[in-house]
């Protein structure tokens, strides 16, 4: 008898937990590319400028963290109202909050640079900017009115070039050239609107302002070509540009800055306060102060007194002043009466001729030379060659360093010298003289004629050499006349050389 079928057990599957709700996506990331794209869109369609969205990334990019943080907020509770969970924010999240901080901290430094003033210190001109932020616009205006008898003239213009000159009239009339960077002709406008140059009377002082930080940052260059009585005194401020200024019958101020600076015919006082740039004076009756740190400096032609004081770069040129000359550097400190001829001083060397004493020169590291010298002086030196070439004897000391003393004196002049050095030898083309040359040390002494100059000369480390001076120095050439024809010099006899017989 068979058994029974055993009926099989039945498997059965384990049961499966319920899938967890799907975490739904962010909407921030899509969100922060959509104003990305408005916000180039805007840009490239020239809606707004791009120094514009700049300058307001720079100030207000916390707001985008705000933004972040409420689009985060809302989908967390968006999440709990759906019981699901919310998204999280991602390392791309994260790497974009990064971004923002980061880019958002410099954009914040960069905004609080004075890019007016670096822009005069690295020596850039307006044109340059004006060719990365946008192109240039040109606009011309014309401002003219009487002028108040017995009033004065003050012009300020940072960004561009100032002329004066006479007028025929009693008025002040201004030509207006203006060079404007922008990104459109719309905004080019806008800028000229708000740097319209204006003329101010107050208490007899006529300001004349050319007001180019009217469009702040934007680079804004106004060029002022002014016409206005002979006698009126003139001062003028400018950043940035070059001042000319002629035929004036009353006192100029300047006070300037990357200038090449050009005053000329005038019968008053002037006064350059500058720094870097060059300075070129001339024909001028009253005085002239110069200071200030500049590259190239030229006095010429002043009836009165000059006094230069500051840093100066590469040369000083002087010739013909009148009344004293004061010279001030860090390296030099000079004074004497007047000059007939020329003075050339660069970082090396100092040559002159035809000056007046009682002179006193303090200089180190310079080659010197002098000639035809009047009066009195006494100089002082280091590391340099001193040569003096006296004209008209006075009481003269030289001290020296490192360097040779060459004095030469007029044949028949009198004169007692007391001279040492030391490691140098001294020679004499005066047999009055008695000189003492030892191992480490030499010395002269005596007189010459009646002996009622003074001579004394000290050096170390080099000779000292005493001569007698040609009969006359050559005579200074004296400024050409305007209009008067130069005389030509004659050509130089052919020389023949002698012929064997």
């Amino acid at each position: 008898m068979s058994s029974p079928v055993q009926p099989r057990p039945v498997q059965t599957s384990p049961v499966q937990p319920p899938l967890p709700p799907r975490r739904p996506r962010s909407f921030a990331g899509p969100l922060v590319l959509i104003v990305l794209g408005v916000v180039f869109l805007l840009g490239n369609l020239h809606m707004i400028s791009w120094a514009r969205m700049w300058h307001l990334f720079a100030n207000y990019w916390g707001a985008l963290l705000i933004l972040w943080g409420i689009i985060k907020l809302i989908e967390h509770m968006r999440a709990q109202r759906e019981g699901t969970r919310a998204p999280g924010i991602g390392a791309g999240g994260i790497f974009l909050v990064i971004m923002i901080v980061v880019f958002g901290l410099i954009a914040t430094q960069i905004e609080r640079v004075n890019w007016a003033g670096l822009r005069d210190q690295m020596n850039f001109d307006d044109n340059d900017f004006s060719d990365i932020f946008g192109e240039t616009y040109n606009f011309s205006d014309h401002l003219e009115q009487d002028f108040p008898a017995g009033a004065s003239l003050k012009v300020i213009d940072n960004r561009g070039a100032v002329s004066v000159h006479a007028s025929e009239d009693n008025k002040i009339t201004v030509a207006v050239r203006k060079r404007i960077g922008a990104e459109s002709q719309s905004d080019a406008d806008k800028y000229n609107g708000e740097t319209r140059p204006t003329i101010t009377n107050i208490g007899g002082l006529v300001t004349l302002d050319a007001k180019v930080e009217g469009a702040g940052d934007h680079p804004v260059e106004t060029d002022l070509d002014i016409s206005l009585p002979r006698k009126v005194a003139v001062s003028i401020i400018s950043r940035r540009g070059d001042v000319n200024l002629a035929d004036r019958e009353g006192s100029v101020d300047v006070s300037a800055q990357h200038s090449d600076t050009t005053v000329g015919d005038v019968k008053g006082n002037v006064k350059v306060s500058q720094e870097k740039g060059s300075v070129k004076i001339e024909q001028i009756t009253g005085d002239v102060h110069v200071e200030g740190r500049m590259n190239e400096v030229s006095v010429n032609d002043v009836k009165g007194a000059a006094q230069l004081d500051g840093e100066f770069q590469e040369s000083v040129k002087l010739a013909r002043i009148g009344k004293t000359v004061n010279f001030k550097s860090s390296r030099t400190d000079m004074e004497f009466s007047r000059i007939d001829g020329s003075l050339d001083l660069d970082s090396d060397d100092l040559h002159a001729d035809a000056i007046t004493g009682p002179l006193h020169l303090t200089t180190r590291s310079k080659n010197i030379r002098l000639d035809g010298v009047s009066g009195d002086a006494r100089l002082q030196d280091d590391n340099g060659a001193v040569e003096v070439i006296m004209h008209s004897l006075g009481n003269v000391q030289i001290d020296n360093r490192n360097g040779d003393i060459q004095l030469s004196l007029p044949e028949k002049a009198g004169f007692r010298v007391d001279a040492s050095t030391r490691d140098g030898e001294i020679q004499s083309d005066f047999p009055e003289l008695k000189v003492n040359n030892n191992e480490h040390e030499a010395k002269a002494s005596g007189s010459v004629g009646n002996g009622n100059a003074h001579i004394v000369l000290n050096n170390e480390h080099d000779g000292i050499e005493i001569r007698k001076a040609s009969a006359q120095p050559p005579k200074p050439p004296e400024p050409p006349v305007p209009g008067k024809p130069t005389k030509a010099l004659p050509a130089p006899k052919e020389k023949v050389e002698p012929t064997e017989n």
